[in-house]
């Protein structure tokens, strides 16, 4: 069975051709990948991931509100009971803003210009690290 992700663009970003050739590159490679589109809630992308039981959730920011976003969408996750579900952000993440990401439960930083096999490669080896169910 292929790992599951699930892309997804939080809040007012409405830029999507990025997250739309991660979405097409992870499919490629073997993933089931799901796209909810954009601008959606936190609570909205945690209750979908929940009930298709992604192993990945990654969220394309662009908007500069990765750090805001991302702890409300793992916030979301934890109610819905999603704990083990691994999180990636990519987009415009500063360098800086990387271990904060991380400290906050993120399993990936992806900042714009990381290519798509590097984004493959390493989602392969998430997956890889998760225990079995």
């Amino acid at each position: 069975m292929p790992a599951k992700v699930l892309v997804a663009k939080p809040g007012l970003d409405g830029h999507d051709r990025g997250a739309k050739m991660v979405a097409r590159a992870l499919r490629d490679a073997g993933f089931e990948v799901i796209y909810t589109g954009i601008r959606q809630q936190p609570a909205y992308i945690a209750r979908i991931a929940a009930q298709e039981d992604v192993d990945i959730v990654g969220l394309s920011i662009l908007s500069g509100a990765h750090l805001s976003m991302t702890k409300k969408t793992i916030d979301a996750l934890r109610q819905a009971g999603a704990n083990d579900v691994h999180v990636i952000v990519g987009g415009t993440v500063p360098t800086g803003d990387t271990s904060k990401l991380l400290a906050m439960g993120v399993s990936d930083v992806f900042p714009t210009g990381t290519t798509l096999e590097e984004l493959v490669t390493r989602c392969k080896a998430l997956v890889a690290t998760s225990p079995e169910v």
